[in-house]
Parts: structure tokens; sequence; C-alpha cells
């Protein structure tokens, strides 16, 4: 395979050839089709560039499990068509991609638009626990869901036709690209940098969106310094498919007045225009609730040692679930709260945070150690944790039936019974 298609990604172009580039990226599960309502109007005045992320809609299926890397993957993509400065328009995870060049390469964005977008998006446990359901169960799972996600139910129940479409495309989805795009939502947290984002921005958010709404919005507009909040009536989280004129307008007014000037720094909320000749074009949006201030970050402390307690919190939540760990450190004592900084500092910073075996090789040796030493009480926590490191529950029987043979059948006995009452929780489906 050639190295340039592991590190670009499927693009398509459409407007005038001589005319500043627009950006259009997607959300997690749908393809650059999500844009198709917006390409029409947006490409008289821009050269329209819509992308696929890795695995959706037929793109060469080579994961990226981090919103950096994505972004790097994008800026690739367009400096082999030698593109340099573009505006930007990003929906969910596309969003944090456009977030991400914003802060990393302002230099590169004259003007961003975030669609649906969040400086965090819900929890890292959420987004891993959805990679452990695809793993076991495929993308079938996430394929129904989707539409209640998406859309609005008076809208799902009116377009069944749409509705199929959306199921379909999380369908063909590659299911270890979606599961890589997840862990890359469970990483990402720009909260503390929102300050840093200098691009005239606009925030556009479906006044029904439940997956990341009007409160994720105001919280990037009351930190990034030159934004604006838009509201879309009878949308919820793919605005531009829900009231694609309403979210063209948008686009249109913000890229045609905060191109290249940085100098408006109003955060107030912007007005459709009233567009009466487009049939799905919804009322102008009404007032907006307060901006709630940005979430305020702990200052990290330096020491002149590198102190590997914040490494091994950070795998520790990654592994275990931030659920598990804010039970286990909110359970410690004057007695108990020494050992607790013991585990994070070495079992967690000094060993699993080592790079001479991967997360899902320790997890293996680790059920096969507690097996071995008849340590059952922690077998069910850590079954959790190597499902969400990528084991499969083929694979965790087969260390399983492995430990029969070396640490004894009645330890692999209760094992499978501790072991399948995991699995079954974690890997059935939502109904």
């Amino acid at each position: 395979m050639s190295d340039t298609t592991t590190k670009t990604l499927q693009y398509r172009l459409d407007g005038p050839e001589d005319a500043p580039i627009l950006i259009l990226g997607p959300s997690l599960g749908t393809t650059w089709h999500m844009w198709d309502r917006q390409v029409p109007e947006l490409a008289r005045q821009w050269r329209v560039l819509r992308f696929d992320l890795p695995g959706h809609g037929g793109a060469p299926a080579h994961p990226a499990t981090s919103v950096p890397e994505l972004a790097e993957r994008l800026l690739a993509t367009l400096d082999m068509l030698g593109v340099q400065r573009f505006g930007y328009v990003g929906c969910s995870i596309s969003g944090a991609i456009g977030a991400e060049l914003a802060l990393r390469r302002p230099d590169r964005i004259a003007s961003l638009a975030l669609v649906a977008a969040s400086p965090r998006f819900g929890t890292a446990d959420e987004f891993r626990q959805r990679g452990v359901i695809v793993r076991a169960n495929g993308l079938d799972p996430m394929a129904r869901t989707a539409p209640e996600r998406w859309f609005t139910p008076g809208f799902a129940g009116a377009q069944p036709a749409i509705v199929e479409w959306a199921v379909q495309m999380v369908r063909t989805t590659d299911p270890g690209c979606y599961i890589a795009a997840c862990e890359a939502l469970a990483a990402f947290d720009i909260r503390a940098e929102l300050g840093r984002i200098a691009v005239p921005t606009l925030v556009l958010v479906g006044a029904e969106d439940q997956v990341t709404g009007p409160a994720e919005a105001r919280t990037l507009v009351a930190g990034i310094p030159d934004a604006r909040l838009a509201l879309v009536p009878g949308a919820s989280h793919l605005a531009p498919v829900e009231q694609p004129a309403a979210v063209t307008d948008l686009l249109v007014h913000h890229f045609s007045t905060a191109w290249f000037n940085p100098s408006d720094t109003s955060t107030s909320l912007m007005v459709m225009p009233d567009r009466t000749d487009r049939p799905l074009a919804s009322a102008p949006a009404g007032p907006v609730a307060e901006i709630a201030p940005a979430a305020e970050q702990p200052q990290a402390v330096t020491t002149g040692r590198a102190d590997p307690y914040d490494a091994g919190m950070r795998v520790r939540r990654e592994v275990l679930g931030d659920a598990h760990v804010d039970r286990a450190t909110a359970a410690a004592d004057g007695f108990s709260g020494d050992f607790q900084e013991l585990i994070t500092r070495y079992a967690w910073g000094e060993v699993w945070t080592r790079d001479g075996l991967d997360r899902r090789t320790r997890s293996a040796v680790t059920l096969t150690a507690l097996i071995a030493g008849g340590h059952l009480e922690e077998l069910a926590f850590h079954t959790r944790a190597a499902l969400r490191n990528g084991l499969t529950p083929t694979e965790i029987r087969e260390v399983l039936i492995q430990t029969a043979v070396y640490c004894g059948v009645p330890a692999a006995n209760t094992a499978f019974r501790v072991a399948g009452a995991v699995i079954r929780e974690e890997t059935t489906p939502e109904t």
C-alpha cells in the first residue's frame, strides 16, 4: 500500500478552481454526503473541499486514534493539493479537528465554524464503552440507534428515506476505524485551551441536540475570544441534514463577513437571514441564555523529576474507567490513602506506561496472573478493562482456557463465571 494513502484523507472538490478553499468535515459515522445540501450554495463563492474520515464512505481503512493525528492527515492532504490557507467547517468529531487546527496551526485557518461540537465530548468512559460494543457486536447497534441521536423525532418520522440513508452510512463504516475514532474522542479535551483559539469562530448547534447541545456550544462561545453562537430551531445533532437551508444561510453569512476580518469580537447570537424561498428554512432563533464561563482547569505542578503519579492516574482512568477510579479514590481514607497513591504511582505510572507491551497484551497477562494467584475478586474489573483495551470476548475466553491448563480447572471455572457475567453486561447493546 502507498504510504501516502495512510497519511492523507479521501476528499472531493466542488466549485470554482480559483476560489478560496472552504473545507467541510463530517461527523462520526457519516460521510461527506452529509453536506450535499450545502454544497450548491457554498460552491458559488468557494472551492469546497469535503473529506471522509478513515474507513468511512469507502475511504481506506487506516485507523487514526487521536484528533491530532486526524488533523495531521488533513494537513497532509491539503499540502498535497497546494492549499495553504482555508476556511473550515466541522461537525462533531470534525469540529474537534477544526479546533485542533486552530490551536496548532492558526496560520492556516482564515475562519472557523464548529457544528454540534464540544471542547470535550461526553466522558472517556462513554466512548470506550462504545468501542467495546462495536468490537463485540459490529456496527449494527450503532446504526440502529443513530437516528435517535442525530434527528428530532418529528424529522425521523417524516423522512424515513433519510433515516435509512443515515443507518446505512454507519453500517458501511469500517468497525476498526469507528473504534479508533471513539478512542480519539475519548482522549479529546481542550477546555483549558479555548482561550488560545484566535480565529473568527461560529459555534452552530441544533436547539434540540441531545448529544452535544446548546450547553456545550455556550461553553465554546464563552471560552473562544472571537466566537458567535447560532442556535438552529427544529434540529438535533445533524443540523446540516435536518435544517439544510438554515445551516447554509448561517455558514454563508459567517464566512462572507469573517473570512479575513478577525477584529470583530462580538459573542452575540447570529440570527439566520429570512430566506422565504427555501422551504426548509426555520424561523430566526430566539434569545440566548447567559453564557456560562469556561470550566476552570487545575494548574499542573512541576517538579525537578517527572513524577509518575499523573501519568499513572491518566492510564488508570483510561484502562479501568473514571467511575471505577472515582469509587476507589473516594473510598480511600487516612488508613488506605497512601496505598491508593502507591498503586497509581508505581503499578500504573511505572509499569502500565512502559513501552515493551501494548495494553491488550498487558490485560491478557493481568487476567492470567489474577487467576493464577487466586485473586478473583479483582478479575471482574480487569475483565472490563481488557474489553476497553481491545481484547474481544473470544480472546478473553482463550486466555481463560489457557489458564485451565496451567492454573487449574477450578480456578478457570470460577474465572469463566466472573468474566462471563462482565462480558454479557458490557457487550449487550442498550435497547
